[in-house]
C-alpha cells in the first residue's frame, strides 16, 4: 500500500472571533497509520498528524487537510524532557516557535507541562478524568480546554474522541500542536 507523504509546508493559521469547539479522534486516517485527525463544529476535517507506523515518534508533522504541513515536533534529548514545536513557513523550518517541558508536579502543583513561545509562557493544566486538561496563559486565562466528547443526549464516547474547546482569538494551529505534544509525553498518540 502507498503511504501518503506530507506536502511542503506553507504558513497557515486559523483564528475565529468566537469560542469554537473541534472533535480530534485519536486515530490516524492512513491505514497502519499512528496520529490523530481533527474536526471542525461542521464534521468538516481541519488537522490531521500520521506517524506512518511509528508510535512515539521523535519527528511529528501537524498538518492541514491537503497534508500541508502547519509545525514540525521534535522530541529533544531525553534528559531535557523537551518537545520543540518549529511552525513551517514557506518550507523552512528555522528555529523553534515554542518549547514545551514536562514539568514535576511536587514543584509546580497540577501542571504537567509548561510551553513557552517567546516571552510568553503557557501551562498545560491536568485535571480530574483521563485525557482532561486545560491550556493556560500567563495569566491563568484558559485559553483551551481537552476534555471527552459526549453526545448531546449525555452519552460518553470512547477515550480516543475528545473535545478540544479553543477561546476566541487563539491560534488554533498552535494550540493542536500543544495538544498533540501533549498527547506525545503520555504516549497516547
Amino acid at each position: 500500500m502507498a503511504k501518503v507523504y506530507p506536502q511542503p509546508p506553507t504558513c497557515c493559521s486559523y483564528r475565529s472571533s468566537k469560542k469554537e469547539t473541534l472533535t480530534i479522534w485519536m486515530k490516524s486516517l492512513v491505514c497502519h497509520g499512528n496520529g490523530c485527525t481533527v474536526f471542525n463544529s461542521k464534521g468538516e476535517i481541519i488537522y490531521r498528524i500520521d506517524n506512518y507506523g511509528e508510535k512515539r515518534s521523535r519527528e511529528v508533522y501537524l498538518m492541514d487537510l491537503h497534508g500541508k504541513v502547519l509545525f514540525t515536533l521534535r522530541k529533544k534529548l531525553r534528559i531535557f524532557r523537551r518537545w520543540d514545536g518549529y511552525r513551517c513557513n514557506n518550507g523552512s523550518t528555522q528555529k523553534p516557535c515554542f518549547r514545551v517541558r514536562k514539568t514535576f508536579k511536587m514543584l509546580n502543583g497540577n501542571s504537567a507541562c509548561q510551553v513557552t513561545m517567546g516571552s510568553s509562557c503557557y501551562r498545560i493544566v491536568e485535571l480530574a478524568g483521563k485525557s482532561t486538561f486545560q491550556i493556560v496563559n500567563n495569566d491563568s486565562e484558559i485559553i483551551a480546554e481537552v476534555k471527552q466528547k459526549r453526545s448531546s443526549s449525555g452519552v460518553v464516547f470512547g477515550d480516543d474522541v475528545l473535545n478540544l474547546a479553543v477561546e476566541a482569538d487563539v491560534d488554533h494551529s498552535f494550540i493542536m500542536a500543544i495538544v498533540a505534544v501533549y498527547g506525545l509525553i503520555n504516549h497516547t498518540m
